[in-house]
């Protein structure tokens, strides 16, 4: 179809046919995506496209719709094309200078409530933070707590702080390589936390599923680390007890063939209590130890 004189309900139908023969989608996700691709090329809502099905567009409205189609056929996620994805039932702003938020991750939050009581102005850290999907969620889930959030890249803290504006979540936001912004001569060396959490990059620099599906296009310096993929996860279990208020947490995102290392890991560093909880899909997802009570800081 070139588009010439289709109706809306026509170029939809059309756009999922392509979209499950060329990407492989179901034809429930396939019927989703090609909504969102309509609504956001022409600025409407979901429900404007079922009660305007009849309708013909213009030429330059088929032309933005078949122009984003275009992309996504080509592999762009379309969280990148569309400008934003959904995380804990509130829409994230996101771009390709960071991770598109995934429903896995949503594990980890779940995880922070748990030990963030209501009304207890508990200080959180979020590590590796890209769109600002954790912190922000948690600061709003937990409006009492103090909720800090760190990245490398300013790219990624500029995002993060737009979603938390829009979102009116209160989060501070600090560029920092892990705890780097904790440590002297630093201002802010001697903070201490009683939650830290962190997605952190853990793909084998050499697994070809880097160069597959979404990932493509997303930031490699967030998704691979080292040879085996446990660079940065070696690195923030280690410096995370000297950053933990007496019986603080430390919970990680992971691969589900990493959880066993990492909770090694979180032992070698002296953490009780180290477990690991399963995803939706039952897989090992998120992987946590706690420092003891009578923990001090060196």
């Amino acid at each position: 179809m070139n588009g010439a004189a289709a109706t809306v309900a026509a170029l939809l139908h059309d756009a999922s046919a392509r979209l499950v023969s060329t990407l492989g989608l179901d034809r429930r996700e396939a019927r989703i995506e090609a909504r969102a691709l309509a609504a956001h090329a022409w600025q409407v809502e979901t429900a404007w496209l079922i009660a305007h099905d009849t309708d013909v567009p213009d030429p330059a409205r088929t032309s933005a719709f078949l122009g984003l189609l275009g992309q996504r056929l080509a592999g762009l996620p379309i969280a990148y094309l569309t400008g934003e994805r959904e995380f804990y039932g509130r829409s994230f702003h996101v771009t390709p200078d960071v991770l598109i938020p995934r429903p896995e991750t949503e594990l980890l939050v779940d995880q922070a409530l748990r030990h963030l009581p209501p009304g207890q102005p508990l200080r959180v850290l979020d590590l590796g933070t890209g769109s600002g999907c954790v912190a922000v969620t948690i600061a709003l889930e937990r409006p009492q707590a103090i909720v800090t959030a760190v990245d490398r890249s300013p790219a990624a803290l500029a995002l993060a702080q737009r979603n938390a504006r829009a979102l009116d979540a209160p989060v501070r936001f600090l560029q920092s390589d892990w705890f780097a912004a904790f440590m002297p001569p630093r201002v802010l060396a001697g903070e201490r936390f009683d939650l830290i959490v962190g997605n952190p990059p853990y793909v084998a620099a050499a697994d070809p599923h880097l160069g597959r599906g979404d990932v493509r296009f997303e930031p490699l310096t967030a998704l691979a680390s080292g040879s085996d993929g446990f660079d940065d996860l070696r690195r923030i279990v280690r410096d995370a007890p000297a950053h933990l208020a007496a019986g603080g947490w430390l919970w990680l995102e992971h691969g589900f063939e990493q959880a066993e290392l990492t909770r090694r890991l979180l032992r070698e560093a002296g953490m009780r209590e180290v477990q690991t909880r399963l995803d939706a899909a039952g897989l090992p997802r998120i992987s946590g130890g706690q420092v003891s009570e009578n923990f001090t800081a060196g």
